[in-house]
């Protein structure tokens, strides 16, 4: 053995490599793509601090305007990455954020949270609140993932990765009048997904809920091949979604 070469002491291939000495290194979506406007869809974005003692970020999109008075819906986004890896700054979340902010006329707000495990849960839910790789080996995968993201509270079933946990807040309570679930077909978490969608329902919130399932895909899809037939009818379901309550305001 090599002693010269740093010991691993925790991986998950092509995700993410954490050293003894504490170095931990991405090896998938660190890539940095500027906010300009974009060509064809004409939205424009720009970075923000939101909290500048934690250097909590977010990237501002705006669409292109059409009517100076009208209100437009606010869209926080909290891009995906298993808690540990990628960024609103990469060409995969701008991409979409682009796309989704162009084809539903919102405003977008997507958080950059701290990740772990430099910065453990709850920390990122903690950033979220102050404005998944999973299909590669699966379900033992996600097992692992979690008590490295959350080793104060390791259980797989914590109520903020399962949040039809026993031990979770009661959903009743719930405070927003429509929850759209989206799942596919072929992701690790389609079935907490439908879990989630069947507790609400069953709960007693007096709001409506609805479930999305794109038959044949699996995990981050319609951010994979943002072209695809699939990824753009999601796209156009989130848009019908977000503008459903919005009247003229011009």
């Amino acid at each position: 053995m090599d002693s010269s070469k740093p010991e691993v002491v925790t991986e998950f291939p092509g995700i993410i490599r954490v050293y003894k000495d504490g170095h931990v290194e991405r090896l998938i979506e660190a890539e940095f793509v500027p906010p300009p406007t974009h060509p064809k869809t004409g939205v424009s974005s720009k970075d923000i601090i939101i909290i500048p003692e934690s250097n909590v970020s977010a990237r501002l999109f705006l669409p292109k305007p059409t009517h100076p008075n009208q209100k437009l819906p606010l869209l926080v986004y909290f891009h995906g990455g298993a808690f540990c890896v990628s960024s609103p700054f990469t060409p995969k979340y701008s991409n979409y954020l682009n796309a989704l902010v162009a084809e539903a006329n919102v405003i977008a707000v997507s958080v950059n949270y701290r990740k772990a495990p430099e910065h453990p849960i709850p920390t990122a839910y903690e950033d979220s609140w102050a404005k998944q790789a999973l299909n590669q080996d699966g379900k033992a995968v996600l097992d692992r993932l979690w008590p490295f993201l959350c080793p104060a509270n390791p259980d797989n079933n914590d109520s903020r990765v399962n949040p039809v946990s026993t031990d979770g807040p009661s959903l009743v309570g719930l405070g927003c009048r429509r929850v759209l679930v989206c799942v596919a077909e072929k992701d690790v978490l389609r079935d907490r997904g439908w879990r989630y969608y069947e507790a609400l329902g069953r709960s007693g919130w007096m709001g409506v809920v609805e479930i999305m399932e794109t038959d044949g895909e699996g995990h981050g899809f319609h951010l994979n091949v943002l072209d695809c037939e699939k990824a753009k009818g999601l796209i156009t379901r989130l848009a019908a979604f977000y503008n459903r309550d919005m009247t003229s305001n011009f």
